[in-house]
């Protein structure tokens, strides 16, 4: 199938703003391209490209005083099909992860695992190592957590996701990552598009959405615990330790965020 998708950001600044942004696809899906995806701005801005630690495609500006909206639109081919579920997937032991897969044992920002470690191990250590453990872990939040917009907190970590039982696709995935490491499963977290396609039209306005991956049997798998049931189209942006790594816009000054519009839709 083909998707179309896109975003129209605004931001307002008081004083030129150096800002870092994580607004393009992540490379891994580049040749799935049907249009090129280009960031573009509403006035003239130079913007530089790098790629950071952990392999996404970002970008440097200087926001001038004012409002400056930043606008990419593109088409991607998709397969259609739904998420794969690994069943067979194996966990390794810890002397066996690749050397890079490491730092997604460890506690970050948002996922402080040193406060979830004993309910972790005293709720999930009779369960099956591998996918069915983390499939546990994904049923457990699923159903702990209660999604609501209206109680979207950027300060919540995974223990605070763990005790307010509300929370956004972030709180989700930030309390079943910390769990999952807990419970010596490699977890990143993942953020990107991903549109009503294949399931009722949520009435909610369309934004990014937030789900993970855990590193089984030598690979790199999906889970999203929020929907906690295969989707079809996602379109990763980047991946991190957290939201802290790839928070659509990192401002070195003050900034105002004005305008947020994505959309993510199936081409008839």
């Amino acid at each position: 199938m083909k998707i179309r998708a896109g975003f129209h950001l605004g931001y307002e600044c008081i004083q030129p703003t150096p800002m870092l942004l994580v607004l393009n696809i992540h490379p891994s899906r580049r040749a799935d391209l049907l249009s090129e995806q280009v960031l573009t701005f509403d006035r003239p801005i130079e913007a530089w490209a790098y790629t950071d630690s952990f392999g996404n495609a970002c970008s440097r500006i200087v926001a001038p005083p004012g409002l400056t909206t930043i606008s990419t639109s593109f088409e991607i081919y998709d397969t259609g099909q739904a998420d794969v579920v690994p069943t067979e997937a194996v966990q390794h032991a810890i002397k066996d992860l690749p050397d890079e897969v490491l730092v997604f044992l460890l506690g970050s920002r948002y996922c402080d695992t040193d406060r979830l470690s004993d309910f972790a191990w005293e709720t999930f250590s009779s369960t099956p190592l591998g996918w069915a453990r983390v499939q546990a872990i994904c049923d457990f939040v699923h159903n702990h957590i209660t999604f609501d917009y209206q109680k979207a907190d950027v300060l919540r970590t995974a223990h605070g996701g763990f005790t307010d039982k509300s929370g956004v696709c972030r709180d989700f995935a930030h309390l079943a990552m910390a769990l999952c490491r807990c419970m010596n499963i490699p977890a990143r977290y993942c953020t990107g598009y991903l549109g009503d396609i294949g399931v009722p039209a949520d009435p909610n306005p369309m934004d990014f959405s937030a789900w993970f991956e855990v590193f089984l049997g030598g690979h790199w798998h999906t889970v999203d615990a929020r929907h906690n049931t295969p989707r079809i189209g996602r379109i990763l942006m980047a991946t991190g330790r957290d939201a802290t790594d790839v928070a659509m816009s990192t401002a070195f000054g003050p900034a105002t965020l004005s305008r947020f519009e994505v959309i993510t839709e199936e081409v008839p």
